[in-house]
């Protein structure tokens, strides 16, 4: 997607390359690890620079993909593998460069992976923009590091330096929380950092749930963007017969639903997978998705993304299937998910919601 307030990098990257520059030259290779990088800008110019075997930590498989095929268009090696946070991420590491991410949670749980697993030497310099910024990031630093330094700002972005990483207890993630749904039980949801709304239950997923009931049968359904797993888990607990794939493009997002599936006995029902849209599935291969679109990639708002969901779903739907999704009133999503996907009638809507179902193949 393109759009004006969307950028490939920016003055955070600069300013943490800049930074940085000296740390990088003196470390030795296999001792760098690259976290957040949004589309390959940090680790790209480090391997521009020579430096080889580089790890990287991405959520969002997007990320991944934009690393890959922007090394591909710089004619640059491949001279880094992915990881998500664990031992293989961080072990015998001794700098880390990390874009602050937008979620508390994501940056509490970072840390203490870096705590954990990387070389007591470590340093870790987490930068942002300002605007995304808030004094509770350093708090969290300083709970997993001796030291915690505040650089000067420099066209809008600061850098927090860490290092001396202190002793660890268990992890605090995976969290859950318990919700009652109007069902026999509570829905159980557990969550790891990053992914978005953690252990909470989505208040536009909440007022679509009851309404799934209403879903025509079907052998099988897909959770579009699916988080923590809510609406999966909620489908397959309403329809025990029921097959339900659950996708969304976060790593954090995957696991966390395979865990909710889990922790509420239907893991047998659940399949999870980690794609970009719906890009696994064949073209008019699915009777039934369920999507509650985000408004926002990382920490910028643009309703392009929920655009790209909808063509997505309408792509997937084979003809007659439908698509279930609720979306903020204000937002008004009706008209394009008529011209996208087909016939779009009301369910239900309140004051801040709307929940739609659109039928492929009629317009």
């Amino acid at each position: 997607m393109e759009a004006p307030n969307l950028f490939a990098w920016d003055a955070a990257d600069e300013y943490l390359l800049e930074g940085s520059r000296h740390r990088v030259e003196d470390a030795a290779p296999g001792t760098i690890a690259v976290v957040g990088d949004q589309y390959g800008a940090i680790t790209l110019t480090l391997i521009h620079g020579g430096h080889h075997s580089l790890r990287v930590q991405q959520d969002p498989i997007s990320g991944e993909l934009a690393l890959a095929r922007n090394a591909l268009r710089l004619s640059l090696p491949r001279a880094y593998e992915h990881h998500q946070p664990g031992p293989e991420l961080l072990s015998g590491v001794k700098l880390v460069l990390m874009r602050l991410p937008r979620s508390l949670s994501a940056l509490e749980e970072l840390c203490w992976h870096i705590a954990r697993y990387a070389d007591p030497a470590v340093v870790v310099m987490a930068a942002g923009r300002i605007k995304h910024m808030t004094l509770a990031m350093n708090g969290i630093l300083g709970r997993y590091f001796g030291s915690v330094q505040v650089s000067l700002a420099q066209r809008k972005s600061r850098i927090l330096t860490a290092s001396g990483p202190l002793p660890t207890g268990e992890s605090p993630f995976p969290v859950q929380e318990s919700h009652d749904v109007g069902s026999a039980e509570p829905l159980i949801l557990r969550s790891y950092g990053a992914a978005f709304g953690g252990g909470r239950l989505d208040p536009g997923t909440r007022f679509l749930l009851p309404h799934l009931r209403q879903v025509p049968l079907a052998s099988s359904a897909v959770d579009l963007g699916c988080g923590t797993g809510a609406i999966a888990t909620y489908l397959a607990l309403q329809r025990p017969g029921l097959k339900v794939l659950a996708s969304d493009q976060s790593a954090s997002a995957v696991s966390s639903t395979l865990l909710t599936a889990a922790a509420n006995g239907v893991d047998k029902q659940v399949t999870v997978v980690r794609d970009d849209g719906l890009d696994s599935l064949a073209n008019e291969s699915q009777e039934l998705i369920v999507l509650n679109p985000p408004f926002h990639m990382g920490a910028t708002v643009h309703a392009g993304i929920a655009l790209k969901l909808f063509r997505e779903a309408a792509r997937a739907l084979s003809p007659g299937g439908q698509l279930w999704t609720v979306w903020n009133s204000h937002l008004g999503y009706a008209q394009p998910l008529k011209r996208i996907v087909g016939s779009t009638r009301q369910i239900d809507r309140n004051q801040k919601f709307t929940v739609t179902v659109s039928t492929r193949g009629t317009k």
